[in-house]
């Protein structure tokens, strides 16, 4: 068997995907078809409809392009069927129907970005980082009928550096994901379409506690300033740049406002006052967390206006006596 057998369906809608997909198309594999989410509504009034970077990316080669809203539609799936694919590439898509990830002869395999069976869900990197991990990394696993439970064909690491946020690993994993997967369907190639894969539950090392990564929503963001300072931290860096970890500003004459942070300083200081209490810290904002220490502010936003360094947004600022977050 050689790639030229294979025919390729690739789903995904990112550009995390793009990497990926890009990687397929230069390393001559022949992809008959993408699948991606419809296009999007943007804009004030949702009049402008923006289609997906792989859309993009895919429509840019000539490649014919699939947006179902309903992966079960029966037009979509006799119309998927006519690319008599034999295998199916997904990476940063949807959950897929039986009917969809069984259709092609060699099955239907994902690139998910953490090692398997840790960190199973939506959003691997985004928890990874939250949860302080030194090491994340990339898995290609066959679907099956359960949310990120197939057969492992391959995982590779990835360390987590101390200054690193989501945004970081994010895109060590967009480039080595597209690695991996290149070396999994050489393995396919090489086993004639059907390479050695592993139960994921041979993977977990006695003792080893396993953690979700589910979707990450806006009350998911919002700050307890009652963690650690180093816990407060990580989910700051975990949330950044986007979606974003959030607060509420509350000003001395009671004043509420969102406060966005994205970014605080390694160190951690001695706090003032009770968890979520402001103070200066040389020249940048400081918020108390618990245990007495306190966080160190970089980055940050407050609602109407833009991202600014903390140092700015205390130059704006009369006095902070009094405020608080929570």
């Amino acid at each position: 068997m050689t790639k030229d057998d294979l025919r390729i369906v690739f789903m995904g809608t990112p550009e995390f995907a793009v990497a990926t997909l890009r990687a397929l198309v230069e390393g001559g594999y022949n992809v008959v078809a993408v699948v991606t989410q419809p296009d999007k509504p943007v804009g004030r009034h949702g009049s402008v409809l923006q289609p997906s970077a792989v859309k993009q990316y895919a429509c840019s080669l000539g490649l014919p392009v699939l947006q179902p809203v309903k992966m079960k539609d029966p037009g979509f799936v006799e119309q998927l069927r006519s690319f008599r694919a034999n295998l199916q590439v997904v990476v940063a898509f949807r959950m897929l129907p039986e009917v969809v990830w069984d259709m092609p002869e060699y099955g239907t395999f994902n690139v998910h970005a953490a090692l398997l069976p840790q960190y199973r869900g939506a959003a691997p990197i985004n928890w990874a980082v939250i949860n302080g991990e030194t090491r994340t990394g990339v898995t290609t696993f066959f679907l099956d009928h359960d949310i990120d439970t197939g057969r492992v064909i391959m995982r590779e690491p990835f360390d987590i550096k101390p200054e690193y946020d989501a945004g970081d690993v994010y895109d060590g994993l967009m480039h080595l994901g597209a690695g991996v997967c290149l070396r999994t369907l050489e393995a396919i190639v090489a086993a004639g379409g059907h390479p050695e894969a592993l139960p994921q539950d041979g993977l977990q090392q006695p003792g080893e506690v396993l953690h979700a990564a589910p979707k990450i929503f806006k009350e998911t963001c919002l700050i307890d300033w009652r963690k650690t300072a180093a816990g407060v931290r990580n989910f700051v860096r975990g949330l950044s740049p986007h979606p974003g970890a959030w607060t509420t500003l509350v000003t001395a004459d009671g004043k509420r406002s969102v406060m966005k942070v994205y970014s605080t300083d390694a160190e951690i200081v001695k706090g003032q006052g009770e968890p979520g209490q402001l103070f200066r810290c040389g020249r940048k904002l400081a918020v108390t967390t618990a245990g007495g220490e306190a966080v160190v502010v970089d980055q940050m936003q407050v609602a109407g206006k833009k991202r600014m360094a903390s140092a700015d947004f205390l130059n704006g600022m009369k006095d902070i006596d009094g405020c608080r977050v929570e």
